[in-house]
């Protein structure tokens, strides 16, 4: 015979458990909030844009047309494997002083441009604000400098924003509100799933019906709890006074 449960049933079971729930919920909330503000590191962003247009030879040439803008925009392609080859990320480090292999610094910078766009964005992160910045320009600088001698003479880049510092610069990671809301929602989620495990493994007979399925077994009568305020207003001292008040009377007589 299979077993079904109605929704009053879930219901019942949730609000028998709601307070492991709940403290489920805010406990992982309380552990993903001091994990996030005091065992991660904060990581930073610093974005330079640089721009591909025509070179000199092309800007003297009165044909220029959309065709030379589609190969300048295929070209950003090769420009973008460039970027993050050794052969600038290495000279980028040793610029900088940094104690970074190129594939580690690799790891930190991405490139990437808007569709049908002539305009590539660097972004460089790190967890010090002040070096994400002076990789994201180092690089393109550092590019532009060498695409001359790997592209045959080609010059046709130039620097559109440089990345700045600013006064109160903000982390990107960790995100703290989305990471308190994923441990909230995962931590109900487990809440409810234990609620409804130890619902699940409890075989204790709580009502008539647990004794007819478990025991096979007709009910005949039912032996209700009777408490304290069921019994008559009749202090256990005021009825031993009446006996011996009783009792005095008798004797005397």
């Amino acid at each position: 015979m299979e077993e079904t449960i109605s929704l009053k049933e879930i219901f019942e079971v949730l609000k028998k458990r709601i307070w492991m729930i709940i403290s489920l919920a805010v406990g992982a909330a309380a552990l993903s909030a001091l994990i996030t503000f005091f065992v991660l590191t904060p990581s930073y962003e610093a974005s330079s844009q640089f721009i591909v247009n025509q070179s000199q030879d092309q800007s003297q040439n009165a044909a220029y047309d959309i065709n030379d803008i589609r190969t300048n925009v295929e070209l950003i392609n090769t420009y973008n494997v460039i970027i993050k080859s050794p052969r600038i990320l290495t000279e980028v480090s040793d610029e900088l002083g940094l104690n970074m292999t190129a594939g580690q610094l690799a790891d930190k910078i991405q490139v990437g441009n808007e569709q049908e766009s002539q305009v590539v964005n660097v972004t460089a992160t790190d967890t010090n604000p002040q070096r994400a910045v002076d990789i994201a320009n180092t690089v393109v600088n550092v590019f532009k400098g060498e695409v001359p001698q790997l592209m045959n003479g080609v010059d046709n880049i130039n620097i559109l924003t440089e990345a700045e510092l600013g006064p109160n610069p903000a982390p990107v990671s960790p995100n703290t509100v989305l990471n308190i809301a994923i441990a909230l929602v995962i931590g109900t989620m487990i809440g409810v799933g234990l609620a409804f495990l130890l619902e699940y493994l409890d075989n204790t007979i709580k009502q008539e019906e647990d004794i007819e399925e478990t025991l096979g077994l007709p009910v005949l009568g039912v032996v209700s709890t009777i408490s304290e305020k069921d019994l008559p207003n009749k202090s256990p001292v005021r009825g031993r006074a009446k006996v011996s008040e009783i009792r005095g009377e008798s004797v005397g007589t």
